[in-house]
């Protein structure tokens, strides 16, 4: 995306933010970190990932966090109006849902895991069950690569630290 679309995306969030976020008090929220984080929020979603959405909901004066967690399935439109489809099995039974993803209501998205997938719409999901209905998962071995060499680095680290300890004890020592 071009950088200018970045800008003028970020306008209209900040914007369109003010009105639809507001704090207890009720003043708008016009937060840049708020703000970057929304917009994150959308350019981390993918069509294929399994997500666990927070989605606030209002019974009587109550509300409280329901969980909904499922494959993405669709997405729809841009910036602000994006929405995701999201599907899931509840016992036996497959569930979908049309949630915005810049909606005041949805309190939280996290990817628990990228799917491996070569389609825009994954529509043919709703005929299948089981094992035919799972997406499998995308392995970024370059991700992976960067950890181990973190945690080897990190136990030759500590090996060394022991080693230089024990001679600074036999040191330390006195001979008798």
């Amino acid at each position: 995306m071009s950088l200018v679309l970045q800008k003028i995306e970020k306008k209209q969030i900040l914007n369109v933010f003010g009105r639809i976020f507001k704090d207890a008090e009720g003043n708008a929220l016009k937060d840049e970190k708020k703000i970057n984080e929304f917009s994150d929020r959308a350019k981390a979603l993918k069509i294929g990932d399994l997500v666990k959405i927070s989605y606030k909901i209002l019974e009587g004066k109550k509300e409280r966090i329901q969980l909904f967690e499922g494959n993405i399935i669709a997405m729809k439109g841009k910036g602000l109006t994006r929405t995701i489809k999201v599907r899931k099995f509840s016992y036996g039974i497959g569930v979908e849902r049309t949630l915005p993803v810049f909606s005041p209501n949805v309190a939280n998205i996290e990817v628990l895991k990228h799917g491996k997938v070569r389609r825009a719409k994954l529509y043919y999901l709703r005929d299948r069950g089981g094992k035919s209905a799972i997406i499998k998962e995308k392995i970024n071995f370059k991700k992976i690569e960067a950890a181990e060499k973190i945690k080897n680095k990190a136990r030759k680290d500590k090996t060394e630290a022991a080693k230089t300890d024990a001679v600074s004890k036999e040191a330390a020592a006195p001979k008798a």
